[in-house]
This record gives C-alpha cells, sequence and structure tokens, in this order.
C-alpha cells in the first residue's frame, strides 16, 4: 500500500511538472513578405526575446497589405501592421482592434541629385510621383504645409503620377520627376543612390503644429484576443522594444537582419540602418492628445473617404503600454 501511495504521489508531481506547464500564447503575425517590420520581428525570434517574454511569435508571410488585413479580420493571423490612423477607421467601424507603438518613421519628398529646388514652391509647373493615391497621408501633409507656408496649391501647382512604391522608386531614380514621394525605405534607396531629401514629412507636420514624436505606424490586435491573454499586449511591447535596442546598438544586430534587407550596396544599407533607427519612438504611451490633433487634421485633409467615421479618437484605441 506504502508502494501504492508513493507512486501515485510521483505521478502528481509529475503531471504537475514543466512537461505539463500551461505552454505560452501564441501571436500570429501576418506581415508583408519584403515589409521592413520583418527586421524587427526577426530580431525578436532569433533572439527568444518572445519567449524571454512568455509568448512565442510565430511570423506569417503574405503577399500584400490587403492579405494580411483580411487575416487578422478572418481569424487566420492574431496580428497585422498598420497606421494608427487606418486602425482608428476600423475601429470606429465596429471592429476591435487595439494599436501597439512600433515606429514614427515617415517619408518626405526627394529631388534628383542635380534639381535646383530648394522649397516645394520650387516645384511648381513640375511632375510629383507619389506612391498611393490622392489620400496619401504624406501627401496630404505636404499640400497643407505648402498652402500655409507658401500659400500655394501643391495639387493645383504640379503634374501628379499616382503609383505602386517601387514604381515611383524606379521612376525617380530615371530622374522622370521634379520630385518623388514615397514610403521612408523607398526613400532611404534613392537618397543612398544620390537624390536630395527636399523636406521630410516630420519637419512639414512640425511647422503645422503636429506632435511627429507621435508613431505613425503600429502592430494591431484585436482587443478580445487581448483580453483572453491578460498581460500579452505589454509583453509583446517589451519584446519589440528589447529588438530596437539591440537594432539600435549592435552592429551584429543588423548584420543578421542584412540578407532581409534586399540592399545592392553598403550605401542603401548604412541609409536603411540609420532611416530606420532615426524613427524608433520614444518608450512610453501615445499622447492622445496629440494623436487627437493629428487625425482632425486628417479628417479636415482627406474626410469620410480616409477617416471613415473616426472624426474623433476612438476609446480604447491605443493599447495601455509602458
Amino acid at each position: 500500500m506504502m508502494r501504492l501511495i508513493q507512486a501515485l504521489f510521483a505521478l502528481c508531481l509529475a503531471l504537475s511538472g514543466p512537461a505539463f506547464a500551461e505552454e505560452p500564447p501564441t501571436i500570429r503575425a501576418a506581415v508583408l513578405k519584403i515589409g521592413t517590420v520583418n527586421w524587427e520581428l526577426a530580431t525578436i525570434t532569433e533572439n527568444g526575446l518572445d519567449r524571454a517574454n512568455d509568448f512565442v511569435l510565430d511570423v506569417q508571410p503574405y503577399a500584400d497589405n490587403g492579405a494580411t488585413r483580411i487575416a487578422v479580420e478572418g481569424g487566420e493571423a492574431d496580428m497585422a501592421v498598420a497606421d494608427w490612423i487606418w486602425v482608428a477607421r476600423q475601429r470606429a467601424a465596429g471592429k476591435d482592434y487595439v494599436f501597439i507603438p512600433y515606429s514614427r518613421a515617415v517619408g518626405g519628398v526627394v529631388v534628383p541629385e542635380e534639381s535646383t529646388a530648394q522649397t516645394l514652391e520650387d516645384l511648381k509647373g513640375g511632375k510629383i510621383g507619389i506612391a498611393g493615391g490622392p489620400l496619401d497621408k504624406s501627401w496630404l501633409i505636404l499640400r497643407a504645409y505648402a498652402q500655409q507656408q507658401y500659400g500655394m496649391d501643391l495639387k493645383a501647382d504640379t503634374e501628379q503620377v499616382y503609383g505602386a512604391p517601387p514604381l515611383i522608386f524606379k521612376s525617380a531614380m530615371g530622374d522622370e520627376y521634379a520630385g518623388a514621394i514615397n514610403f521612408w525605405h523607398f526613400l532611404a534607396k534613392n537618397k543612398a543612390a544620390g537624390m536630395r531629401e527636399l523636406i521630410s514629412v516630420e519637419t512639414a507636420g512640425q511647422a503645422l503644429g503636429l506632435d511627429t514624436d507621435t508613431p505613425l505606424l503600429g502592430y494591431y490586435m484585436k482587443e478580445s484576443f487581448l483580453a483572453d491573454h491578460p498581460g500579452l499586449a505589454q509583453a509583446f511591447f517589451e519584446a519589440s522594444r528589447a529588438a530596437k535596442d539591440k537594432l539600435a546598438t549592435s552592429d551584429a544586430a543588423w548584420e543578421a537582419v542584412r540578407p532581409r534587407m534586399n540592399v545592392r550596396s553598403d550605401a542603401q544599407f548604412d541609409q536603411l540602418k540609420s532611416d530606420w533607427i532615426a524613427g524608433i519612438p520614444a518608450r512610453g504611451p501615445v499622447n492622445a492628445a496629440a494623436a487627437e490633433k493629428m487625425l482632425v487634421l486628417m479628417r479636415d485633409l482627406g474626410g469620410p473617404e480616409l477617416v471613415g467615421e473616426a472624426t474623433s479618437l476612438p476609446d480604447g484605441l491605443f493599447a495601455d503600454v509602458k
């Protein structure tokens, strides 16, 4: 009998031991296959920063942004990347999306190396290549800036050519535009090839009274998913910040992600590295008042086509991370 009791006790200990411990939650991240966010996510997984914060990160590559959004909405993924203005629009429409800050990197305008332009006013009568469409947020901010600074209607005074970011990048390299507006990483490659930044969206935003320390890009998850895993938003944020710290201070960390960066020269690598680090936001919660001011400007410039029903900042938009 004593042996039986001892055996049962040993079995209970075994069942309560590490082998039967509850598995940490998994975050399935839907991302663009060649997106720059992969640099941070790879740094998280390859350095075990996810498991160090009691979760498992499963990175799932997709062909385009639309597919990542469908994956999250349909429950095939738990997280994707977007700007918070888009997330605010979705939340105002009834989706329970919550935003976790990632980057404040924004685009700007570059001009050919031989261009004599010094301000946006000097682009009058020229052709501007714009990644995206008429509601591109960088374009809207630059239009507002030109109007404020020079009394200039940038849309009426220039010819716009809209296109996918890679197309605008290549055409800009061929000197087809007086200026080009693109996402930050394409502009970094333009600058590495000798093109010159005329003005950044950050500079224009500051002139308009915006707090450009507000991170525009971030990760979003469903509030219901986070409710099922208390503390997971902060845990992921900790892993994200640890990855940022590595990339901000370690050349070895950048060499590890270099194969993912699709660079063709050391100049491209160095410019991308520098601009990515410059886009790291300060640690802490998003300033809701500053975000409200930016949302109002986007609403005034882009209307419902851009912000939908998000005429003011939706409650609960920003995750409570510190």
